[in-house]
């Protein structure tokens, strides 16, 4: 016989927490909040980390009516600041951390699909779910982490030739198999990661403004003996960048900085500072490329 829990009883504490971080993301906001019951299916925390307060925001009415917290973050510290801050303010029953973009729509049962997958190894640091695109198409959120043949292919021929061996090595074909596996990291635009190997790495290096922050998780959790992931089983649906195309060349400059942090950090050691100077340079050269045709020049 099944037991009702009256008023008077206290609430199970959660053990998912969910965290995004929004920035003139209003408009996509309540799509993903509406969201999250169906696909958690599992009392759940929500904090979010609002990178540009006033100015129009409406986080704190939309978080009122959804029971979710907002931290302001008036600095902006970039997305994998924000999303440090908002975990820092979730309960300490919380075991599993879902990363989102605002503009994303979670599928009935993605958040609990993930969260299986996740607590069948104890290894597991990250679970992705299939990203799907409004057209119909998959993002490819799940990808190796990048190496010098594959990344500097992927940087020179990614635009000019789609098809071209680099770019699908370092997409891993994952996206495509339709099966479950390990791959190099996950895409922060969506992903269920452990809080306590979230804790054990440090979390999000907040050095990167954005880009990259994510790619950086993966490779750290893979150093620290953790495994990514993919589960297409979960599916995600990514409704729209909310960004304006005025910022442009400033993004093209931000993933490139972000693109030389990263290699730095996995080419560290002093004996690399050639491959370091080559990579920096080859970026910076085709930052400038890319910026000057956006610009017209």
């Amino acid at each position: 016989m099944g037991t009702t829990m009256t008023s008077a009883e206290p609430r199970p504490l959660p053990r998912v927490g969910v965290v995004t971080v929004v920035y003139r993301s209003n408009h996509v906001l309540p799509g993903f909040l509406r969201s999250l019951p169906d696909a958690i299916g599992e009392p759940f925390a929500t904090v979010i980390a609002d990178n540009r307060p006033g100015e129009g925001s409406h986080a704190r009415e939309l978080a009122a009516e959804h029971g979710a917290e907002v931290v302001e973050l008036p600095h902006n510290p970039g997305y994998g600041g924000a999303i440090n801050a908002a975990v820092s303010r979730l309960p300490g029953s919380v075991e599993w951390l879902v990363v989102s973009n605002p503009d994303v729509v979670l599928r009935p049962g993605a958040i609990a699909t993930l969260i299986a997958v996740g607590e069948q190894d104890p290894r597991v640091g990250a679970v992705g779910p299939a990203v799907e695109n409004l057209d119909g198409t998959l993002y490819p959120s799940a990808r190796a982490i990048p190496s010098l043949r594959t990344g500097v292919g992927h940087a020179l021929f990614a635009n000019l030739w789609k098809s071209n061996p680099w770019t699908a090595a370092y997409r891993d074909g994952a996206t495509a198999s339709g099966h479950r596996r390990d791959v190099g990291w996950l895409s922060g635009s969506c992903l269920v990661v452990r809080r306590s190997a979230f804790e054990a790495i440090g979390g999000f290096d907040d050095g990167y403004f954005m880009y990259f922050e994510d790619v950086d998780l993966g490779h750290r959790l893979g150093r620290a003996g953790y495994r990514n992931v993919y589960e297409p089983a979960a599916r995600a649906l990514h409704t729209g960048a909310h960004s304006t195309g005025t910022e442009s060349a400033r993004m093209v400059r931000a993933h490139h900085d972000s693109a030389k942090r990263f290699l730095r950090g996995k080419y560290r050691p002093w004996y690399l500072w050639p491959v370091r100077a080559v990579l920096s340079a080859g970026l910076s050269l085709r930052a400038a490329v890319l910026t000057r045709r956006l610009r017209g020049d």
